[in-house]
């Protein structure tokens, strides 16, 4: 028999689904497991699950009840906690607070009376349409300038519940006025400047969501987000314009790209006696000071066969050239190649120009092993390597050259690469 906050959820639910503007979700909704738990300070998913603290939801509003689902399930939706790894193991308190604005940005735009932000939950509308990545670089400046700091890496959970401004959020009985409106602002300089005061609305179990089998997980999510479309084809609803983005284009390939070559080339800090800490040797402390590795070679091979434009190739170069300025490498090897590599191109330090000057030679046939053996026979050790093609290459290719590998496929995107990771960017240059 269920009690009252599992009634609430329950009606949550149904509203959701029949709602024509949420509807589009149901598949997301009904995914996993969907529980109100006594040890929850607030809520969390594990990008599949969602868990509900019983206290908090008696602090909500139904209209807050509707919105806290539709938080939970928008993190599932857009796959944060297994798509963003790297940025929680690096700052999990901020990679939380970027998800949330995201998620939260997403629900005031659903524009409904019915679903509000719960307590405690940050939303401005200056990151609308933004990306965790893009929110998350943006706070990480602005508290590097503000002197904010933040917390590190680790779990990032939020076990009080504190509103934009900080305080601590008493409740309200269910039938009480909301003090929360879903259109309030957080402050982001203040928030940038006091980081630590703040947290997220809800929690991440990054344990449990490495225990899936992420092919799996992300199918099951697809197929979850096709159910919620015809759902919501069946009651005249609208589908949500970022499932298709979700559907049809895979994934934002900007943002994985970046995330590809941020993987691969950041997290190298150590600790060097070989030189103090200055900031403790006035206290007689003699601490290690951090020493990061050089980001050495990063090797792009780009398919001059023909089918890829300067449109395109200016685009990616353009992708290129930022994401270089974050990571700065000691040096990016371009590659032009078709049926075997016919030249080389190589650019340090200043990567802003590095779009009006590539010079693309070659276009005959496509062999993309001509790029391995090239690698391999000029001994060219690099911290990963890109490819840039069509997809359209030799049915056996041959690769050997040992650097993480990174497929962006423009056309043919049921090509399966037999080793490397891809990522189909036809949708995008449409």
């Amino acid at each position: 028999m269920m009690d009252k906050q599992e009634e609430r959820l329950r009606k949550s639910h149904v509203y959701l689904l029949k709602n024509p503007k949420t509807c589009s979700l149901g598949g997301i909704i009904l995914m996993g497991a969907s529980e109100v738990k006594d040890d929850v300070p607030t809520a969390y998913t594990d990008g599949k699950n969602k868990r509900y603290g019983r206290k908090f939801l008696s602090k909500c509003t139904d209209a807050q009840v509707n919105g806290l689902v539709m938080h939970e399930n928008g993190h599932v939706f857009f796959r944060h906690v297994t798509h963003h790894r790297r940025l929680f193991k690096e700052n999990a308190k901020m990679a939380n607070i970027a998800a949330d604005f995201v998620v939260n940005s997403m629900i005031v735009e659903l524009d409904d009376p019915n679903i509000e932000l719960p307590p405690g939950a940050l939303y401005n509308e200056m990151f609308r349409n933004w990306s965790v990545i893009q929110v998350y670089d943006y706070l990480k400046k602005k508290c590097k300038e503000k002197g904010g700091g933040g917390g590190g890496g680790g779990g990032g959970s939020s076990g009080d519940n504190k509103d934009q401004d900080g305080n601590e959020s008493q409740g309200q009985d269910n039938d009480s006025p909301s003090p929360e409106t879903k259109n309030k602002q957080t402050d982001v300089d203040k928030l940038c400047e006091n980081l630590n005061d703040y947290d997220s609305l809800d929690e991440h179990d990054h344990v449990e969501a490495e225990k899936h089998d992420q092919k799996k997980a992300g199918e099951e999510i697809d197929r979850a987000l096709r159910e919620g479309g015809l759902l919501a084809g069946i009651l005249g609803g609208n589908k949500n314009r970022q499932i298709d983005e979700l559907l049809n284009a895979g994934v934002d390939w900007k943002e994985a790209f970046r995330e590809f070559i941020l993987s691969c080339c950041i997290g190298k800090d150590d600790y060097t006696y070989r030189k103090f800490n200055m900031r403790h040797l006035a206290n007689d402390m003699y601490l290690p000071s951090t020493h990061t590795d050089t980001v050495r070679e990063i090797v792009v091979a780009i398919d001059t066969s023909g089918s890829i434009g300067q449109e395109e190739l200016s685009e990616f170069a353009g992708e290129l050239a930022s994401i270089c300025e974050t990571v700065t490498p000691e040096k990016v090897r371009i590659l032009w190649w078709d049926t075997k590599v016919h030249g080389e191109q190589t650019f340090a330090s200043n990567y802003s120009n590095l779009r009006s000057m590539l010079k693309p030679v070659g276009g005959g046939g496509t062999r993309i092993s001509c790029v391995s053996e090239y690698l391999v026979s000029k001994s060219i050790n690099a911290e990963c390597v890109v490819l840039f093609t069509d997809g359209y290459v030799e049915q056996n290719v041959k690769w050997t050259h040992s650097a993480p590998l990174l497929w962006l496929i423009t056309r043919n995107r049921d090509y399966v690469p037999s080793v490397g990771k891809k990522i189909p960017v036809d949708a995008v240059f449409a």
